[in-house]
């Protein structure tokens, strides 16, 4: 299996990145990531203001997939995070809804043994693996890996684990996929400015569907559908994503609009993925008992 290193990554989603590897589409590769400050921080002893701030969130990548083009939909199945052993955490003043209320910056670092986050002697947390930042090469713009979008990115949602399968619309022959900033848990909201921050090995198998022409990225899970979508505030973020899934629904089900609005209101729920990145990110999701076969 084909193994991809951290020590090539970005800094920004564009076109112009030179592809680090090229894969087929079906096949499993093996992707290591840096955690969001690519290996800067090692002790407590290193606080934020000491790194290099623009290596924030660098992604492995980018991998070029092969028979893949603009139009296309690919699918990221994820199949194992394997996490370091051990992550981090920083406050300084600035970050976060509360970071009016944080005076000196420090950094704690949080040991990852036997499934568990050692938060300190006494707590201990069970860890839920996810990936922060995966992403395409937008169009024509450049996109920082600190920011999520229509492309993907740094989407920091929950769901986006082991098991799930995402979904990216493709704008540039290849795809240009990257991936990075693993957590081995962060709540949604990732309220303080960020989860557990720590780097990994992620298995992923990238296919291409049938369907075409997604709007944004969208999350299977078990049970679910995620429409993720980014925008400058809670309004729009979610005005964004309620328009498209109850298009999705109309669609799909062959309704009116006015029903597929109500379907989505019975039914589906509305959850804050993150408010800490320049545009804040939120998911609608979807049962899938209401349309098993929305990709194929």
């Amino acid at each position: 299996m084909k193994i991809i290193k951290k020590t090539k990554y970005i800094t920004s989603f564009t076109r112009n990145n030179e592809p680090i590897s090229w894969i087929n589409l079906g096949e499993t590769i093996i992707v290591e990531t840096n955690d969001c400050y690519c290996g800067q921080i090692q002790n407590e002893n290193i606080l934020r203001s000491e790194i290099n701030g623009s290596l924030v969130n660098a992604s492995t990548g980018p991998i070029y997939i092969k028979d893949t083009f603009p139009g296309d939909v690919i699918c990221v199945e994820i199949r194992n995070i394997q996490l370091d052993n051990q992550g981090l955490m920083l406050s300084y003043p600035g970050l976060g809804p509360l970071g009016d209320l944080i005076y000196e910056q420090d950094t704690k670092i949080i040991p990852i043994k036997n499934g568990k986050a050692c938060f300190n002697k006494e707590i201990k947390f069970s860890i839920n693996p996810m990936i922060g930042v995966i992403g395409l090469a937008p169009e024509i713009v450049e996109i920082s890996c600190e920011a999520p979008g229509d492309h993907g990115g740094n989407l920091d949602t929950k769901d986006i684990k082991e098991g799930s399968k995402v979904y990216l619309p493709v704008f540039v022959e290849g795809g240009y996929l990257a991936l990075g900033d693993l957590h081995a848990t962060m709540g949604d909201g990732e309220l303080c400015g960020m989860g557990v921050e720590i780097g990994g090995r992620v298995e992923i198998k990238v296919s291409k569907t049938r369907t075409k022409n997604i709007k944004m990225p969208i999350v299977e899970t078990e049970k679910e559908f995620l429409i993720i979508a980014s925008d400058v505030d809670f309004e729009r973020a979610s005005k964004k994503g309620i328009v498209y899934a109850t298009q999705i629904l109309q669609e799909n089900l062959n309704l009116t609009f006015k029903d597929a609005y109500r379907i989505l209101s019975a039914l589906c729920d509305l959850r804050v993925s993150q408010i800490v990145n320049p545009l804040l990110t939120v998911r609608i999701a979807i049962p899938k008992k209401l349309m098993p076969n929305l990709f194929i």
